[in-house]
């Protein structure tokens, strides 16, 4: 498809950041992007001779001089500070040297600018503690995604999806949904795969539509349509422990950077609305704001794209010849020797396989490349254990 007329300018930024990028090849990229490598190639080479200049969009450069006395520094500061009210002294201190001042103060005097003019709160600065930082080793890695609670609009509510890189803290999307189904997340997460290909894993939440709410109190925590279809892809999904959102911190701190940044204080018309502020706002947190996890670096400067491309049709599930398929059933069942086996009613129509352990009668369950349980035929009762640890009985199921 061609440029979004509303983010052609940040598009192109985002083309010709990614191509300059090792993993993916400038014709994956112009197809992703939905132009030809004619138009790629000349966005690259005209990136090249006139930085951004060369993509039609605003320059830059600061509008003034960037040799100024100290008052003149200080107003650069104050400016800064007023475009971008949730940056402390650090962040602000880093983005004018990027934008290309010089005799940029350090972070603590611009603190004391912020102070003096009485933009600094004493007690949200006090509030700032060092936290424990974790991260996977390459981008793609890890996906985090998450809905950020609705907010209100003139005409309904806005659900904030949010799906950030866990290596280079990029975001990816921040997209404006009308509901938090498994139809609107799977055509929005499409789009994504689209454009920066699949990532080896997505961790998500216990919650509908992408985890099971109630497993955790049933003796087998069923797989969800959500997980069957990123299976079908070749990605694997994680989930949080319940009631413990530390575990996808990055998430959680990258909401509260768009509440604080975005948000609050604001009223929005429309979805429409909402999404204009989302993209207004993604390209700044991406490509302008320090981040401190990553030593004041802005997130593309580690961000590549996947070379995995996304298939635009699912590909059935392969298994090795000496594999016991087996075909689950409408109900979430299938048979294997002799036995019934409940399984999620998401992998209704799909084949799944058994393949032998080394310990005789032991048998691990596949669905394509991922483990889904083992299955012991040892006992007089056959018992089920998930690769969750959460273990079934068929005590109360006769063979037939």
């Amino acid at each position: 498809m061609p440029w979004k007329p509303v983010s052609i300018m940040d598009s192109r930024r985002e083309f010709v950041r990614l191509a300059q990028q090792d993993g993916v090849g400038v014709a994956e990229l112009c197809r992703r992007f939905g132009i030809s490598r004619q138009t790629g190639h000349s966005l690259l080479r005209r990136y090249r001779e006139q930085g951004e200049a060369g993509l039609h969009d605003r320059s830059r450069r600061p509008h003034d001089s960037p040799r100024r006395c100290p008052a003149a520094m200080e107003a650069e500061i104050i400016a800064l500070r007023q475009a971008h009210p949730a940056w402390g002294g650090r962040k602000l201190a880093r983005r004018l040297h990027d934008l290309g001042l010089q005799d940029v103060p350090a972070p603590s005097t611009v603190t004391e600018v912020l102070r003096r003019h009485g933009l600094l709160d004493p007690a949200e600065a006090a509030s700032h503690r060092p936290h424990q930082r974790f991260e996977h080793a390459a981008p793609n890695d890890l996906w985090q995604m998450d809905f950020k609670g609705h907010i209100p609009t003139d005409a309904g509510r806005c659900h904030p999806l949010t799906v950030l890189d866990d290596h280079s803290r990029y975001s990816l999307g921040v997209i404006a949904c009308g509901a938090e189904s498994l139809g609107v997340v799977q055509a929005q997460l499409s789009g994504l795969f689209r454009r920066y290909g699949l990532p080896r894993r997505i961790l998500c939440d216990n919650g509908p539509p992408w985890g099971d709410p109630h497993g955790a109190g049933r003796a087998m925590r069923s797989h969800t349509a959500f997980e069957v279809w990123l299976m079908r892809l070749g990605i694997g999904t994680g989930h949080g422990r319940p009631r413990h959102p530390q575990t996808q911190g990055k998430e959680e701190r990258f909401h509260r950077t768009l509440r604080v940044e975005v948000l609050q204080s604001r009223r929005f018309a429309d979805l429409a609305a909402c999404q204009r502020a989302f993209d207004a706002w993604r390209p700044i947190y991406n490509e302008q704001r320090p981040h401190e996890a990553l030593g004041m670096e802005v997130p593309m400067t580690r961000y590549q794209a996947s070379p995995v491309s996304f298939p635009e049709q699912l590909p059935e599930p392969l298994y090795h010849a000496s594999d016991l398929v087996r075909r689950v059933g409408r109900d979430g069942y299938l048979r294997f020797k002799g036995w019934p086996l409940k399984l999620s009613q998401a992998f209704q129509g799909l084949d799944v396989a058994f393949r032998a352990t080394s310990q005789d009668g032991v048998w691990q369950l596949f669905f394509s490349r991922f483990p889904l349980a083992t299955l012991d035929l040892r006992d007089e009762t056959p018992h089920l254990k998930t690769v969750r640890d959460v273990s079934v009985h068929l005590s109360n199921i006769s063979p037939v």
